[in-house]
């Protein structure tokens, strides 16, 4: 899931984001006289490094040549995934699910290495790929007293029922009431 769910997103971000080169689209830099060099910083200075880093792959997995080695292979598989949720929620309303792997951790903490930030989006991309709704809501706290999620997931068109169950599970635990306990 995690490889397919990389090549998809960066593959679509890239698609998507190719029209925002400052002439109709997004952010323009007017420090400068010639075409080429307002796109270029205009991309450059417009888009973060963690979009410039998708840019970059969703642009190479597209590129003739690895389109269907790369996004077609892992659109087949997101086809695959939408099939096991369908499966799934013949047997049951919602799935819970872990948010992270992880407890969270302090804003910014992780922000130098991609990698673990990637890989803490292990359990949440499973609703992206497959376009289910899906909500976290708190659970708990770490033993520093940092948050800790689970995930409702639901059928196609059914945040109503999403809501429902995050409501009454809110309700039933009075979880909205607690604090963390350091």
């Amino acid at each position: 899931m995690v490889a397919a769910y990389y090549i998809i997103a960066p593959s679509e971000a890239s698609s998507n984001l190719a029209r925002y080169d400052g002439v109709k689209y997004g952010y323009r830099n007017k420090d400068n006289k010639e075409l080429w060099e307002m796109y270029r910083s205009t991309r450059s200075y417009g888009f973060g490094p963690e979009v410039q880093r998708r840019i970059i792959i969703g642009t190479y997995c597209l590129s003739a040549g690895y389109y269907d080695a790369y996004y077609g292979k892992a659109s087949q598989v997101r086809t695959l995934i939408r099939e096991d949720f369908k499966k799934a929620f013949e047997t049951c309303d919602v799935i819970l699910a872990p948010v992270a792997p992880t407890p969270a951790f302090k804003i910014g903490e992780k922000v130098d290495d991609p990698l673990t930030m990637y890989l803490s989006d292990i359990f949440t991309i499973s609703a992206n790929l497959a376009g289910i709704p899906g909500m976290s809501v708190p659970c708990g706290f770490s033993e520093k007293g940092l948050p800790i999620g689970i995930q409702i997931l639901a059928k196609h068109f059914e945040e109503e029922k999403l809501l429902t169950v995050a409501y009454n599970y809110e309700q039933a635990t009075n979880f909205h009431k607690r604090k963390p306990e350091l």
